[in-house]
């Protein structure tokens, strides 16, 4: 099969022909339709990120294709079958706490992780993948032209798996810290579909965030931060209008700690707040401790989503919750996966995909 190699952080992708993925119990082959480049993928591919990822390797975490072949322990997947696939792999022999690797990204750590990548090596930059049969979830028949947009569940997910850990019920007033980046704004978008009454979309950019309100109407209602936290904060409660039952951060690794505080200390009395931003550093974000006791706040950090929610995001997508063309789709042949990467970095914002199609 062919495939875009990485042979050494800092290197341009190899495109070449490689053996094809062996199939074992356990394991399902996809021939990959569609898979996201995603904005940051040159910091990864040059090394900038410093992510546990052994080269060589096929970068590409997750995509959108056809099942090959299946393992003899898969009883209800069948050869055909659209899917996508989510690269969170998971270890298996230890369900509490289990070591966690994103296939043909990164590994969580340098042990288990690890011992999950020399398995799970390669991702999806490549006409064939192998997953593990529970990473593997149906989407129904689509036309292969749409398969591009339906990559677009990958970035709806993430989000989604934060607001799913806050227990965002219909009717509640969410708060997206970071709303007009990828994710954030991804975040506007299912918080709406999840049914929540007002999302109070934070940023500093204030054309996007006016993009969020055309889009989505005035269920939506921005913030524009400024940087100072006591202002900001004052103008997150004026948007509001009432209680913050839930702030979800989805801030980049750009960010700092004073920008996740602010929207933090929004939420109202037994209020829940969930991190998932890229914050980075080893700092903390000083939330008070009397704050926190005294108002029974939930605080919780989120890393992706839970197994099972890939299926209910298809869910909301074909009711009509979420509508995938609100994506703005470009994509490029395999052989110009170079091309894709840097297009990817020159081109990110809310609601812009860069896909590769194998």
């Amino acid at each position: 099969m062919k495939a875009a190699v990485l042979k050494a952080f800092g290197s341009p992708l190899v495109v070449e022909t490689v053996p094809d993925p062996v199939l074992g119990t356990g394991e399902v082959i996809i021939d990959v339709a569609a898979t996201r480049v995603l904005a940051y993928a040159d910091e990864v591919f040059s090394g900038k990120r410093n992510y546990l990822l052994d080269v060589p390797v096929i970068p590409g975490p997750g995509g959108v294709g056809r099942v090959r072949a299946v393992g003899p322990d898969a009883t209800h997947l069948a050869v055909g079958d659209w899917v996508i696939c989510d690269p969170t792999v998971r270890s298996r022999d230890d369900a509490q706490a289990p070591d966690i690797l994103l296939q043909g990204w990164t590994a969580g750590n340098a042990d288990g992780g690890l011992k999950l990548q020399k398995h799970f090596t390669h991702g999806s930059f490549a006409e064939q993948m192998r997953v593990p049969t529970e990473n593997v979830t149906p989407i129904g028949d689509i036309d292969d032209s749409d398969a591009p947009l339906w990559c677009a569940l990958g970035t709806l997910l993430v989000p989604y798996g934060g607001l799913a850990a806050a227990k965002l019920t219909a009717g509640e007033t969410v708060l997206i810290n970071g709303a007009t980046g990828a994710f954030g704004s991804a975040g506007v978008a299912v918080a709406l579909a999840m049914g929540a009454s007002a999302v109070i979309a934070t940023g500093r950019n204030e054309k996007a965030l006016a993009d969020l309100v055309r889009r989505f109407g005035d269920r939506v209602r921005t913030a524009r931060m400024l940087g100072k936290e006591e202002d900001d904060r004052a103008c997150i409660h004026e948007a509001a209008a009432g209680p913050i039952d839930c702030v979800l951060d989805l801030l980049p690794p750009a960010a700092n700690a004073s920008q996740v505080r602010t929207a933090a200390l929004t939420v109202r009395p037994h209020g829940r707040v969930v991190l998932m931003g890229g914050l980075t550093g080893d700092g903390g974000i000083e939330l008070p401790y009397t704050w926190l006791m005294r108002n029974g706040i939930t605080l919780r950090g989120q890393f992706m989503y839970a197994r099972d929610d890939a299926r209910r995001m298809i869910s909301l997508v074909r009711a009509g919750l979420i509508d995938l063309k609100e994506f703005q789709v470009t994509a490029f042949d395999l052989d110009k996966a170079n091309d894709a990467v840097a297009h990817a970095a020159a081109n990110a914002g809310p609601f812009k995909m860069t896909v590769l199609r194998p």
